[in-house]
């Protein structure tokens, strides 16, 4: 697919203007043979061209085409809703071949037209970056947006209902990017994209080993106390047992008879308070 003609342009001419990007890609495209990669691609071309959407934009040079290899980038240059009813447009289309994988990405940001090595008008900047990074979070079927873009489509009332927000993504060097899913029950995948369900479950593995951690560091506060707890008791009851000292009696009377008495009265004491075990 070309891009529309546009009068060949310098690098100093480039000049920056927002774009509402929309990203399509063919899920699957480079492990398919040639000519199925040829027929599928003339098969989105051809959908896309359908498009009431595209041909509007087309039609005011509001639009430009940039091919990918396996997809395509259409930035649109008149409103955020563009992007948007195009891949509903794209989407409806693409349910009726099965063996039409796509995934898409929408987002507005800054783009510029820029020249390419055949002296070619292109297009490039951010806005065509994030979109194709939105559009990599997704599995096929999937119609993800920006949060930028989300927040002006919800000034739409068309585009209110079908908006559904998914949180952080993963995306190339780290970086994170909030994320919505756009789909209705028509159109769209309404299920959370696998490389969320990934970021998913590493969370809930997070949470249960910040729990673990927690619990272990409570029972060994509690082990702890009690230890602390206890200890007094018990050495107030070894200090207790070990206090009592029975020396043997000596008779200092006269009388040798009482001998048998004093004998008697530390048996009876020694029979009252039994020896500790050594």
């Amino acid at each position: 697919m070309e891009g529309n003609p546009r009068p060949t342009a310098s690098s100093s001419d480039v000049k920056f203007e927002i774009g509402h990007v929309l990203f399509i890609d063919i899920v699957g495209y480079s492990k398919l043979v040639t000519s199925e990669q040829r027929r599928l691609l003339e098969l989105l071309n051809r959908i896309v061209r359908e498009c009431e959407h595209f041909r509007a934009a087309e039609a005011k040079g509001r639009l430009i085409i940039v091919p990918t290899g396996d997809g395509m980038a259409l930035v649109f240059y008149n409103t955020p809703e563009a992007p948007v009813e195009c891949a509903l447009e794209v989407s409806s289309a693409a349910s009726k071949h099965p063996e039409l994988k796509l995934r898409m990405g929408i987002h507005s940001g800054p783009v510029s037209g820029v020249v390419d090595v055949s002296g070619r008008s292109n297009i490039a900047g951010a806005g065509i970056n994030l979109a194709q990074r939105v559009m990599d979070c997704g599995d096929a079927g999937h119609i993800l947006v920006s949060k930028h873009a989300a927040d002006d489509l919800e000034q739409y009332d068309r585009c209110r209902p079908l908006l559904h927000e998914l949180g952080p993504c993963a995306v190339k060097h780290g970086v994170r990017i909030d994320i919505a899913n756009l789909y209705s029950d028509e159109v769209g995948n309404p299920d959370l994209p696998k490389k969320l369900q990934a970021l998913k479950k590493h969370r809930i593995h997070v949470r249960w080993a910040e729990a673990t951690i927690a619990l272990l560091a409570l029972a060994t506060v509690a082990a702890a106390f009690l230890y602390v707890l206890r200890r007094p008791t018990r050495s107030l009851s070894s200090i207790a047992e070990k206090s009592i000292a029975v020396l043997p009696f000596e008779n200092l009377s006269e009388d040798k008879a009482n001998a048998y008495f004093a004998e008697g009265i530390q048996d009876e004491i020694l029979s009252a308070y039994p020896r500790s075990p050594t």
